[in-house]
């Protein structure tokens, strides 16, 4: 392998153009704009400090710019990830292990399990969680996310729990107690950067303000909200005249090495969690860097992605950070505003760095009801009602796991949710796939197709029946198939062969195997012959290996359909 394969700096800083560094100087500025304030507010959500979020979004920018594939995806903090790192050192917070070391050894574990996936190269693996799961669970994980920060927008004390019920219950009970100068501030930053996602840019190029300064102000609405607020409590001294929660102090400077606890009960406890992070973190990050790299026609190597977010999450358990992958809203930002290559990112991880060093006195007021607001706005994308919608209409099987998806997250966790949401996809395919779809087929008069005889004027042979199946055959719906065929038989006693055309069958397994086996000698029994039609390459060599083709004859195995049906009825 080359080293340029393993480490894609090499190859693209070495074909580096200076047209493109306009676009990456750009898209670094934006994106840390965007950046500062959503990886406190991620931070927050996570249980952890503001700073860890800070933190999060130096070193593994960096290392995801010397190892990761896509040109466009901007790794950091993000919700989802936040949300399950909360839900993991919530309990052993209360074990004696602090928050922040159990998020380093989270994103410890989340590194070496990324890089491992990536030297086997099992990339594939995320293709077994379907689109209505993690619809579902993101879904469900951003309501839950937007009702854990109703503890901070209204300025009451909230247990910690991802149990919406709780939450809402225990809100209730609190109305009286409710800090309205507090709400006002979060509603308020809500409605900012509603519009600022919205209409603004609309409402300022029409304003003759230019398109990039337009782009600039649209984006720049976390950090526009930050610092009005911040600005408001720091001179009318609200938290003490109104009691608003702020950040309080910000460690100046770069963070130092940091080393993951050395205990081994706690890091079993994590393997789990710290596994389905790495599932969840490597699916999102993937299907935005394939969508934005699509866009431009560039490839992307999952395994390298592997690799890329494995040194991010290390650097962020050595350097003080906690588990980031890659995110949508700031990734599609960072491609917007004109990203080429990953330098962007290593210059937003140098506007971050120098926020770090000079600005962290500037967040002592920050009142932590605004970085409520951007979480809440944040994931507000994240709820995908029209997915159900699809689903519902397409195909119920994947709505219903879809639904349970969503209904098991809000009931009890995310973490359950998605074992559940995953076992529930795979057990609707094992159903649906049990009972395939197959047809009895007929020649269209004047033709060489066979197409169903209930939906088509077609032509039968009454001593053959022509049936199609639509599915691989294997050891769930191998039984189905003999019992389909020899119920088909039995209505008809004029039958003489059966010609089973397998163009949709890619895989025949062992299973399935030998119940075709089974078959030819039960119909054989029957006076009536088994061939096969339109069987593919593939699949006829791995029967070639078999005794199944000899055990066949008299019966066949013919090209075509209409191959089948001419030979057989010419004799």
């Amino acid at each position: 392998m080359r080293p340029a394969e393993i480490v894609p700096i090499i190859e693209w800083l070495g074909r580096y153009r200076r047209a493109d560094l306009p676009g990456d100087f750009t898209a670094g500025i934006i994106t840390a704009i965007m950046l500062v304030p959503q990886s406190m507010a991620y931070a927050l959500l996570a249980g952890l400090s503001p700073h860890v979020g800070l933190y999060a979004s130096i070193a593994p920018l960096v290392l995801y710019a010397l190892f990761g594939s896509s040109r466009a995806l901007a790794v950091g903090p993000v919700a989802l990830i936040s949300l399950l790192v909360a839900s993991t050192i919530g309990t052993l917070d209360q074990q004696g292990v602090s928050a922040h070391q159990s998020a380093l050894m989270l994103a410890f574990l989340v590194g070496v399990f990324n890089i491992l996936l990536g030297v086997i190269r099992a990339g594939f693996l995320v293709n077994f969680i379907s689109h209505p799961v993690i619809s579902g669970f993101s879904s469900a994980a951003a309501l839950v996310i937007g009702f854990s920060q109703l503890k901070h927008l209204l300025g009451i004390d909230i247990p910690r729990t991802n149990n919406i019920l709780e939450i809402i219950e225990s809100a209730v009970a609190q109305t009286n107690q409710v800090n309205q100068t507090a709400l006002a501030l979060g509603l308020s930053c809500i409605a900012i950067l509603i519009l600022a996602r919205g209409p603004l840019s609309s409402i300022l190029r029409a304003m003759g303000v230019k398109h990039a300064v337009a782009v600039i102000i649209a984006k720049a609405g976390p950090l526009i909200i930050v610092v009005i607020s911040t600005f408001l409590v720091w001179t009318l001294e609200l938290d003490k005249v109104a009691g608003i929660n702020i950040v309080g102090v910000i460690p100046a400077g770069l963070p130092s090495l940091t080393f993951p606890l050395a205990n081994i009960d706690v890091w079993q406890r994590l393997l789990s969690p710290a596994l389905l992070i790495t599932l969840v973190g490597f699916l999102e990050s993937i299907s935005v860097a394939k969508t934005l790299a699509s866009k431009r026609r560039q490839k992307i190597d999952a395994n390298q992605e592997l690799l890329g977010l494995g040194a991010a999450n290390i650097g962020a358990a050595l350097t003080g950070g906690y588990p980031v992958t890659g995110g949508l809203s700031r990734s599609s930002v960072n491609f917007e505003a004109g990203a080429n290559t990953p330098l962007a990112s290593i210059i937003t991880a140098g506007i971050v760095a120098l926020t770090v060093l000079l600005l962290t006195p500037f967040f002592y007021f920050l009142p932590q009801a605004t970085l409520a607001g951007i979480i809440i706005v944040a994931v507000s994308s994240l709820v995908d009602s029209k997915m159900l919608k699809t689903a519902w209409a397409y195909n119920k099987a994947d709505a219903v796991s879809l639904l349970i998806t969503f209904a098991v997250v809000l009931v009890y966790n995310v973490e359950v949710g998605i074992i559940v949401g995953l076992i529930a996809s795979l057990g609707l395919f094992l159903w649906r796939t049990a009972t395939p779809h197959y047809a009895i087929v007929g020649r269209i008069a004047g033709t060489e197709h066979f197409r169903n005889i209930k939906r088509h004027n077609v032509e039968t042979n009454p001593e053959i029946l022509a049936i199609r199946i639509d599915e691989s055959l294997y050891f769930a719906n191998a039984r189905f198939l003999e019992t389909t065929i020899l119920a088909a038989v039995a209505e008809s006693p004029a039958i003489r062969h059966v010609v089973l055309i397998c163009s949709a069958v890619n895989i025949i397994d062992t299973s399935a195997l030998e119940t075709l086996e089974t078959l030819i000698d039960e119909l054989r029994d029957a006076e009536v012959t088994l061939h096969l039609a339109e069987v593919k390459g593939p699949v006829t060599d791995r029967l070639a290996r078999t005794e199944l083709l000899n055990k066949l004859k008299p019966g066949r195995v013919f090209l075509s359909a209409h191959e089948a049906i001419a030979a057989l009825e010419r004799e």
